[in-house]
């Protein structure tokens, strides 16, 4: 019995053998095929998270621009000219004349500035100049005409208001160069507004601080005029009479020379 039992054990496992031949292959396949489903199942987590990275850091780029873009709206553009008086214009109440108002340039900035006045009524204001280009730390005083219309009602100077407006521009500009108008039409997205100027009208008969001012200005504007106005002033030879040229050095040493006559003749 023991024997017979001896031989059934390996009997038994030799037909257990011939009756699952491929069971360890299946194992080692399921095996397999369970790796590398979570192989690829970690390399779709890995794509996924590199993906929400991404756009993670896309919408951090969008915010960042978008709060960008709303702070540069937000914030005030710096001014490249200083205005004096700073946002209005002084003009005389008389009625149904032409009056004179008058506002100081300067450009603050580190390059050249074009400037560039606008006015709501172009048939009753103007400006002298009405426009031009400043030099770094470079000034001038502009003189603004303008028509007073009689009031239609006995309205009070107090009460008088113009809504008349004029507004000043500026644009950095390459060096020293002509001014042009279309110089503003051809880099309308470099322009700067440096101000709105409301006008306010003044008693002349009263003597005020403002109005002090303002003739003061008015005064340098004229004076400023008149200097353009002259011929520069010849630095070369001087031509007197008929084509006789006049030398400064040579007019120096014959004066030399006949000092040094005079004086020989009275040492004799």
């Amino acid at each position: 019995m023991a024997v017979e039992a001896e031989k059934s054990g390996p009997d038994g496992k030799l037909w257990s053998l011939f009756k699952n031949p491929f069971g360890q292959s299946r194992n080692a396949s399921s095996s397999s095929s369970s790796s590398s489903s979570s192989t690829l199942s970690s390399m779709h987590n890995v794509h996924q998270l590199g993906q929400t990275h991404e756009s993670v850091e896309r919408a951090a780029l969008h915010s960042a621009s978008t709060v960008s873009y709303v702070t540069k709206s937000l914030l005030p553009a710096r001014r490249r000219l200083r205005l004096d008086p700073a946002n209005k214009l002084f003009f005389p109440y008389e009625p149904g004349k032409q009056v004179k108002s008058a506002i100081g340039i300067k450009n603050t900035s580190k390059s050249h500035v074009a400037f560039k006045f606008q006015t709501t009524a172009p048939k009753s204001c103007y400006m002298r100049p009405p426009g031009g280009i400043l030099a770094p730390g470079e000034s001038l005083i502009a003189t603004v005409f303008k028509f007073v219309e009689p009031p239609e009602t006995n309205e009070k100077l107090v009460d008088q208001k113009s809504r008349v407006k004029f507004k000043i521009m500026s644009l950095k500009v390459k060096g020293d160069m002509d001014y042009v108008p279309e110089l503003f039409d051809e880099q309308k997205d470099q322009v700067v507004v440096e101000q709105v100027l409301r006008v306010v009208f003044l008693d002349p008969e009263r003597p005020t601080l403002a109005m002090e001012k303002l003739k003061r200005q008015l005064a340098e504007a004229e004076a400023a005029l008149e200097a353009r106005k002259k011929p520069p002033e010849e630095t070369g030879p001087r031509i007197v009479g008929e084509g006789l040229v006049i030398d400064e050095w040579k007019e120096r040493r014959e004066r030399y020379l006949a000092q040094q006559q005079v004086e020989g003749v009275d040492s004799v």
